[in-house]
């Protein structure tokens, strides 16, 4: 059988993609993720409605979405709403997932918004609040250890993840000009290479 570096793919996904879904389908799995991750945690959301639970995207091609999605300008779930909804259904899927993710949300935060300033006061609406953050916040580490225990088997992927970690987070580096160096480079180190000369099968 012939060998393959771990350089060729940084994630894998067994999973069988699911049949196309129709516009009322994109709106109601987006508004499931805006629904089900209040307080936070979005990406982690996605994640587990789209890959895990629809099974309309692999985990590779959602990594890929997400990070075009980060570096695009606007909200990152909008931009995934956009791009699965074109992706599936054109235009009018991307409407559809869009109106999913903002329409009901949008009502049910300005009617949460009026009682959060009417009651505020009261002590058990702060804890309420900040036990929805904690519980988002553990769904996102949840999130990234999933996505990012591919990367343990792959030496270059951990040197780029950590470089861009320590630029971005710790040098406090401008993200543009980052990505502009560590995107080509991990470009370079996933491009898929031809088996070697002499390699057995």
């Amino acid at each position: 059988m012939t060998s393959v570096s771990s350089r060729t793919t940084l994630t894998s996904s067994t999973t069988e993609p699911g049949p196309p879904p129709s516009t009322g389908a994109l709106a109601a799995a987006f508004l499931t993720i805006a629904l089900a991750s209040f307080g936070g945690g979005l990406s982690a959301w996605a994640q587990r409605v789209l890959v895990e639970r629809r099974r309309w995207l692999d985990q590779d091609e959602f990594l890929s979405a997400l990070t075009l999605c980060r570096l695009l300008p606007g909200p990152n779930q909008v931009n995934m709403a956009v791009y699965v909804g074109t992706k599936f259904r054109g235009v009018p899927g991307a409407l559809a997932a869009v109106a999913g993710l903002v329409v009901v949300p949008t009502a049910i935060l300005l009617v949460l918004g009026e009682l959060y300033f009417r009651y505020r006061q009261l002590p058990a609406l702060d804890a309420t609040l900040r036990g929805a953050v904690a519980a988002a916040a553990a769904m996102t580490i949840a999130m990234g250890l999933k996505v990012g225990t591919p990367l343990l088997r792959d030496p270059g992927g951990m040197v780029l993840a950590l470089a861009a970690f320590v630029a971005v987070h710790v040098m406090r580096w401008p993200l543009v000009p980052v990505v502009a160096v560590l995107g080509p480079l991990g470009i370079l180190w996933a491009w898929p290479r031809a088996p070697r000369a002499g390699t057995s099968s």
